[in-house]
């Protein structure tokens, strides 16, 4: 079995040790990540969110010239609150071929990865510049990527191509599903439980949309994507949170309820929620105002994360194909990464990490370190074919696909 450098051990056990909770602040982890990278002639840059306790690094070294290539991570992990951790999860260990810890599969692996070979960077061979970036809450809803991009196009920086390294077991991931979650909150009139009639009930009525949000669930697994990349080829629905009433005794007037919608990248996502909206104000609220004028049903979204599409990255997964350590291309996930963000911004975008995603979020969440070597040896071989003379990654710069 491959093992990787002990250099990468160690900043990984280092990245580990930080509690980077998406409700903590990450700043103490982005410092050190700052102080190594300029310590090894990158230039930096921190991007703020509103509260000024999170940011994101964005990192450069080689030529001051558009394009290069962006290396990406995200540095929030999810809670351990509750779970049965054998391990201390922000404590790095070493057992039986793996490291264990929060973050050590999603995604500090990665970012351990690329930290301990930057110093293979030559940056007087570099034809083009090589950007790392390092965001905060990719874990609550991609927000610090959005902040980053806005840095990056106020300052006229545009990289060529971006490489996501979320855990794919270092396959190529050209596709992956968007994400969005709304909120519907009904409200009804309250009425004594003996008096139904003269209240509007907010649970029924809540229960309704759902229904025809269950509905419209069933008819999407019924059609299936034809030579679909994705292990599951339709749009998925569902409602995940529910919350009304006050008492047994009393009919609801209020009832709030979360869905979320998983859509393959060919799917217009506003379509569906249309068709909920409509059926909500237009089928439900009339049959409540009827009984109270005042009554309402909202819908709010709540988040809102592009699908990855294999329209732009072609070119660039068979470029990464040819390198050290990458596996098979092709693939669609339906898990949600930055990396429909970055393409939406015109980057065209890949995916490629060490470890699994199914060890991620949770209970003794582990990397393997033969994956944490296979992504040192694909990390060298992006430095080595950024190199000079001009290789088929510069060729992706500038000829993007359309």
């Amino acid at each position: 079995m491959q093992q990787p450098r002990q250099e990468t051990l160690d900043i990984l056990q280092r990245l580990i040790s930080f509690p980077t909770v998406s409700r903590n602040s990450n700043l103490d982890l982005i410092d050190w990540i700052r102080s190594y990278l300029r310590g090894r002639g990158f230039v930096t840059r921190l991007s703020y969110d509103e509260t000024s306790t999170k940011a994101n690094l964005f990192a450069t070294i080689g030529p001051q010239k558009e394009g290069g290539l962006l290396l990406s991570g995200h540095t929030d992990v999810v809670p351990v609150d509750g779970q049965d951790w054998h391990v201390d999860p922000f404590k790095a260990t070493i057992s039986e071929g793996r490291v264990y810890g929060r973050g050590a599969c999603d995604m500090k692996g990665f970012i351990a990865s690329v930290l301990s070979r930057v110093t293979a960077i030559d940056p007087a061979h570099l034809d083009q510049p090589v950007h790392l970036a390092f965001t905060y809450d990719e874990e609550v809803g991609c927000k610090g990527v959005r902040t980053l991009l806005a840095d990056l196009k106020a300052v006229g920086i545009q990289p060529s191509a971006c490489i996501v390294g979320e855990p794919t077991d270092m396959r190529i991931v050209r596709a992956h599903k968007g994400s969005r979650n709304y909120r519907c909150c009904v409200r009804g009139k309250e009425a004594h439980a003996s008096r139904t009639h003269e209240g509007v009930n907010a649970i029924q009525h809540a229960a309704r949309v759902i229904g025809f949000i269950d509905m419209l669930s069933e008819q999407m697994s019924e059609s299936p994507e034809a030579q679909s990349l994705f292990e599951t080829p339709f749009d998925t629905l569902q409602t995940s949170l529910v919350q009304g009433g006050l008492a047994r005794n009393i009919v609801p007037r209020d009832c709030e309820f979360t869905f979320g919608y998983r859509y393959l990248p060919r799917t217009d996502p506003d379509g569906i929620f249309e068709q909920i909206r409509d059926f909500g104000v237009r089928e439900v609220l009339p049959r409540m105002q009827r009984a109270a004028a005042d009554a309402d049903i909202r819908f709010d979204k709540l988040s809102d994360n592009p699908a990855l599409s294999p329209s732009m990255n072609g070119e660039l997964a068979r470029f990464a194909l040819e390198l050290n350590g990458a596996q098979g291309a092709g693939l669609g996930v339906s898990y949600m990464t930055e990396g429909g963000i970055y393409q939406q911004s015109g980057i065209p975008t890949i995916i490629c990490g060490p470890g699994s995603i199914s060890q991620a979020h949770k209970p003794d969440e582990f990397v393997e370190l033969s994956q944490l070597a296979h992504c040192e040896r694909f990390i060298e071989s992006l430095w080595e074919r950024q190199a000079r003379p001009a290789t088929p990654i510069q060729n992706i710069m500038t000829n993007k696909e359309q």
